[in-house]
């Protein structure tokens, strides 16, 4: 099995986390527009991924410079970074928000500045005068559960991982699951449920304690990829979990090989790719006067085994395997 690799995450990692120390800066010149991206947290996965493909997407940008900061997954930080890059007036703010009502205020501010603000991944709904680019959280959830309906088994037994409360996708993915899996199968029994916060090692603690607490367990429903993995992972090598379905969002390159290997079930791809692509279109039209105000969507394609081969190859193409 091609693996995912984590030394190259940590590459990564290492290219755009700033934490209290600096900066990753693309370009510089004086009739540049300056660009702040802060980012949830180089820890998380996708959080890293999509990083690095913001900083890829800006330099499709001569007029841009892109300066990408880390908020440790930690509120304050993530906050204190937005009144540093509204402090030293940057003309345009994007926020990938750690806990988007504890970030709200912050972004509001980057507003009452004069300073163009996007959310994303997830959006700050309601904030007059910002913009946002984003996925639709409530269909990437709904296109997994909507083929669970046929593959969980009946009286299936499941245990379910969810993102952190408040933010907009773990909330939205959450009610999606119920309205389209949950109410409809009522025969299904949630064992256990509780928030590991997008985090793989959190993922794998519950899992550990959920096989010990009762055994059995048909599929692991689960907000995002990188808890989905770290289940997995607690229970990939034990012939009694050999059956066991597993969703999740995100379409990361490690659950990509999860589900070409047979041991995830399906994800939706949240593609950074197109992500940090719209991301720098949309700041570009605003920053130029071309748009003033900009809220749009990525595409929610499931993932499974019938198409992933097309996605390991493109992974592979962006050499994020070993």
């Amino acid at each position: 099995m091609k693996r995912f690799s984590v030394t190259k995450l940590l590459l990564v990692v290492c290219l755009v986390a700033v934490l209290s120390a600096g900066v990753t800066t693309l370009v510089s010149a004086a009739d540049t527009y300056r660009v702040a991206y802060i980012a949830r947290a180089q820890s998380d996965s996708f959080a890293a991924w999509l990083a690095n493909e913001m900083i890829a997407a800006a330099k499709e940008y001569k007029d841009i410079t892109l300066d990408v900061f880390d908020g440790q997954a930690d509120d304050e930080k993530e906050n204190t970074a937005i009144e540093n890059a509204i402090t030293n007036k940057y003309d345009a703010i994007i926020i990938q928000p750690n806990n988007g009502e504890a970030q709200r205020p912050y972004a509001e501010k980057v507003v009452e500045a004069g300073i163009i603000c996007i959310t994303t991944n997830a959006r700050i709904a309601g904030i007059e005068g910002a913009s946002s680019v984003d996925a639709d959280p409530y269909r990437q959830a709904a296109v997994n559960a909507e083929a669970a309906l046929e593959q969980v088994p009946e009286n299936g037994l499941v245990v379910v991982l969810n993102g952190p409360s408040g933010n907009f996708h773990a909330d939205e993915r959450r009610k999606a699951w119920q309205a389209e899996f949950f109410d409809k199968r009522p025969d299904v029994k949630i064992l256990a449920e509780d928030i590991a916060h997008w985090n793989k090692d959190e993922a794998m603690a519950f899992m550990e304690d959920w096989t010990i607490a009762y055994g059995k367990i048909d599929a692991i429903i689960s907000m995002n990829d990188n808890m989905a993995a770290g289940a997995l992972e607690v229970v990939m090598d034990k012939p009694e979990y050999k059956d066991i379905l597993s969703y999740g969002v995100d379409g990361t390159a490690e659950a990509m090989l999860l589900i070409q290997d047979g041991k995830m079930t399906s994800t939706c791809l949240q593609s950074a790719i197109d992500l940090a692509a719209l991301n720098l279109e949309t700041v570009h039209k605003l920053l130029t006067g071309e748009a003033t105000q900009i809220d749009t969507d990525i595409d929610a394609p499931l993932v499974n085994k019938d198409n992933v081969d097309g996605y390991v190859e493109m992974y592979k193409a962006r050499g994020m395997y070993d």
